[in-house]
């Protein structure tokens, strides 16, 4: 049996239907056993557990041959990271708990850099069970190419898309989430010792402007780029809401000057941009 969290959406869906593609029982992780139903109507068990939770964590991660973890996004973390030190450390009892086969962790790009920003938070979750007593893969991805999907309603509606990522003709490590789900469920059929990082991006690094490109490409009309100053970025984000827009800013700061990258040599997955921006495209009505 092999446990998959996070299987509600894009990336944990991807490694389930990898798994179930070959023949391995899996069972699905979630919060609302309600979501789990049509998991479970793939033949996949259903255990009920929160990241924050780690008695039920320990409950579904127990008797798994091999347990995929990943963890809800967070946009808008404390100063000090205080929910990723908690999930740490909840993650790390239910590990040391049911004592899984095997772990795969789905880290980021970068989560090594040594500079506070956003993705922090993984690099002190993979520190938090780094050295667990069972074997571990952090599984650090680029940038998602699903990031366009906020990219869809400008290009159509107005032909121009905001990009934080700049300069616009700067190579970006991207990814797209059937390759992340892909290589997941292949690093869980295998067998290793201790901690290990794999790191993936897509066929080929892509720039803003080759988004914007391919976007025009696939509605057949000019669509541009256009810069997002760095001076309004703070601002834009606390009037979306945002209490602490430092550690994302820094994030941006860290793809744009190239000191969140690979710490060695990275994989290379099969999905072409063009792919996940149809698929994008057509899923939002629009093409």
């Amino acid at each position: 049996m092999f446990a998959v969290t996070g299987i509600t959406g894009n990336v944990g869906g991807q490694v389930a239907r990898n798994l179930l593609a070959a023949k391995i029982p899996v069972r699905a992780v979630v919060r609302d056993t309600g979501k789990g139903e049509e998991w479970k109507e793939c033949g996949c068990e259903v255990a009920k557990a929160d990241i924050n939770d780690a008695a039920a964590l320990t409950a579904a991660f127990r008797g798994a041959e091999a347990v995929f973890v990943m963890v809800p996004p967070s946009f808008d973390p404390s100063p000090d990271f205080r929910e990723a030190r908690a999930i740490g450390a909840t993650l790390r009892t239910a590990i040391d708990g049911a004592r899984p086969g095997r772990v795969v962790y789905l880290s980021t790009i970068g989560a090594q850099a040594a500079k506070p920003n956003l993705l922090t938070q993984h690099g002190m979750i993979e520190k938090a069970l780094g050295d667990a007593a069972v074997p571990i893969t952090f599984l650090r991805p680029g940038w998602f190419m699903e990031n366009c999907s906020w990219d869809v309603g400008p290009a159509m509606d107005g032909g121009v898309i905001p990009s934080f990522l700049q300069p616009l003709d700067k190579l970006v490590p991207m990814v797209a989430t059937a390759d992340i789900g892909r290589v997941a469920a292949e690093l869980m059929q295998e067998t290793w010792k201790g901690r290990r990082v794999v790191e993936l991006e897509g066929p080929r690094r892509i720039t803003p402007n080759e988004i914007a490109a391919a976007f025009g490409e696939l509605l057949g009309r000019p669509v541009k780029m256009e810069i997002v100053p760095r001076e309004s970025w703070e601002g834009l984000f606390r009037s979306q809401g945002m209490k602490n827009p430092e550690p994302r800013v820094r994030m941006l700061d860290g793809f744009n000057e190239g000191w969140i990258e690979f710490e060695g040599g990275a994989r290379n997955g099969k999905v072409e941009l063009r792919e996940v921006l149809r698929g994008l495209v057509g899923r939002a009505g629009r093409g």
